[in-house]
């Protein structure tokens, strides 16, 4: 049996995602096993972009007003520099990513994504890093923050950049392996 059998990872993005933080994670969790759906505001297709040159585009699995997260065992969310700005802003995305903590889901994010879990208000005594840029955000959100590789918090996983694939991707495949981690539902801001 694979790592990840059994097990649904809904990869939430939309219009401007690094393609790399999407397509490298994706391939990991598949080779583990997992069934991954790409979620997000619109159907068809959506498009990805290499360090602000026009990238690959992934295929759409689900609309965010139609997923549920009680099918998924854990989220991803990819960064670039449009992708978190498009998904913070909208309420069913947030409300996803809140569900998914309160249900003590794993939870990866790298280099801008973890802009969309300070929006969700999630990020509250949490050990995170982001994008060097982002790295202040998390601060203010009440993260504490370090500038490494890869940092692991009871099932929250976040990375720099996409120099940092390698560590992340063998991270969050841990991780969504060992399922549920009570504190994810301790850092949902009142």
């Amino acid at each position: 049996m694979s790592k990840l059998e059994n097990k649904k990872i809904a990869i939430i993005a939309t219009d401007g995602f690094e393609q790399s933080e999407l397509f490298s994670p994706l391939e990991a969790l598949k080779k583990a096993g997992a069934k991954v759906d790409i979620i997000s505001l619109k159907p068809g297709e959506i498009q990805g972009v290499e360090h602000g040159e026009k990238g690959k585009s992934a295929k759409v699995d689900q609309e965010i007003e139609h997923a549920d997260i009680g099918e998924f065992s854990g989220i991803l969310i990819p960064g670039g520099l449009y992708n978190p700005d498009a998904l913070r802003q909208n309420e069913r995305v947030l409300s996803f990513v809140r569900g998914a903590f309160e249900r003590k889901l794993p939870v990866a994010s790298i280099c801008h994504g973890p802009q969309v879990l300070i929006s969700a208000g999630v990020v509250t005594g949490r050990k995170m890093t982001g994008y060097p840029s982002i790295q202040k955000d998390l601060e203010n959100a009440g993260a504490t923050v370090s500038d490494e590789e890869v940092v692991v918090d009871q099932g929250l996983v976040t990375s720099r950049s996409p120099d940092d694939l390698e560590a992340f991707n063998k991270k969050i495949v841990e991780e969504f392996c060992e399922g549920k981690h009570d504190r994810q539902a301790k850092s949902i801001a009142a």
